[in-house]
């Protein structure tokens, strides 16, 4: 797990939309018993051998991690693989950024700050498509909120507007806000009195859409700020609010409407370059002190 030395990234002057986090764990007792039984390998040379390994993207941000990575939630996890105890465990924290007007000088910058010594930060760059990239943020944001909690429907409605709109402070916005509402009378933007947030309809349907997506699987329908809908009650909300018209969507049945929807949420079908910071410090630490115990 991160030591008291291990400051995480400041990521504050990065637009929090075009911003993954990733974090996954490996087991060193399943890695080195690979490495010293399986191969044959001295401790020494085992461990010269790991410190140079390089995870790949897919292993670090993985839905669902992959022998010798594993995911837990628990304080004091054991590998599912060979029951090894914590201290045997490193963490592999992963920031993925998304290439952007507003995000670029800010990742360059950031780039810039990180220790290169002993390559404890190593940076991948991969090219997506924004309909992939779209999904991925989908899949990471259900991941983070707790759909049993109401809360959730106002955290996914902050985290779709700080993604759809980068340049406004969103978490200064809803400081305070208990409530968010379509607005019949603003055309296009927002308004904030008091404790709740109006949004246009064109904003509010957006918003509708994510948390259909984001909570379609958990429950029958998708929870939204408009109660529980099926796909049909979703997109006759869309109709009747003239976003299928603003966005030039009239024909087809349910599921090619959903298409066309996700396919402006999204972005189109253009490509995306993504950069992905990838914190070794945990696995440089916990790995000297594994091979201390092997080298005893």
């Amino acid at each position: 797990m991160p030591t008291a030395k291990k400051k995480p990234l400041d990521l504050s002057t990065l637009p929090p939309g075009s911003v993954t986090e990733y974090s996954t764990l490996v087991c060193l007792a399943c890695t080195f018993e690979i490495f010293t039984t399986q191969l044959g390998l001295a401790p020494r040379t085992a461990y010269s051998e790991i410190k140079k390994y390089s995870p790949t993207v897919a292993e670090l941000t993985a839905p669902k991690a992959a022998p010798p990575f594993f995911d837990s939630e628990e304080k004091h996890p054991h590998c599912p693989y060979c029951k090894a105890a914590k201290r045997w465990h490193a963490r592999f924290d992963t920031t993925r950024i998304e290439s952007k007007k507003a995000t670029d000088a800010a990742r360059r910058k950031l780039i810039k700050t990180l220790p290169q010594k002993d390559g404890q930060f190593q940076i991948i760059e991969a090219k997506s498509d924004k309909r992939t990239t779209f999904f991925d943020w989908l899949a990471t944001l259900d991941h983070s909120l707790e759909l049993d909690d109401d809360d959730w429907l106002l955290e996914s409605t902050r985290a779709w507007l700080a993604r759809s709109q980068p340049k406004i402070d969103w978490a200064g916005v809803f400081d305070g806000v208990h409530a968010v509402r379509r607005s019949q009378r603003l055309s296009d933007g927002w308004e904030k009195e008091g404790r709740r947030l109006f949004l246009s309809r064109l904003m509010f349907s957006e918003v509708l859409v994510v948390q259909y997506l984001v909570s379609r699987s958990h429950v029958h329908g998708g929870r939204t700020l408009e109660g529980r809908l099926t796909l049909q009650e979703l997109l006759r909300r869309l109709r009747y609010s003239g976003y299928l018209d603003k966005q030039g969507i009239s024909s087809g049945d349910q599921f090619e409407i959903l298409e066309q929807v996700i396919e402006k949420l999204s972005g189109g079908s253009g490509k995306v370059k993504l950069y992905h910071i990838v914190d070794r410090r945990d696995f440089l630490e916990k790995g000297k002190s594994v091979y201390a115990s092997y080298a005893a």
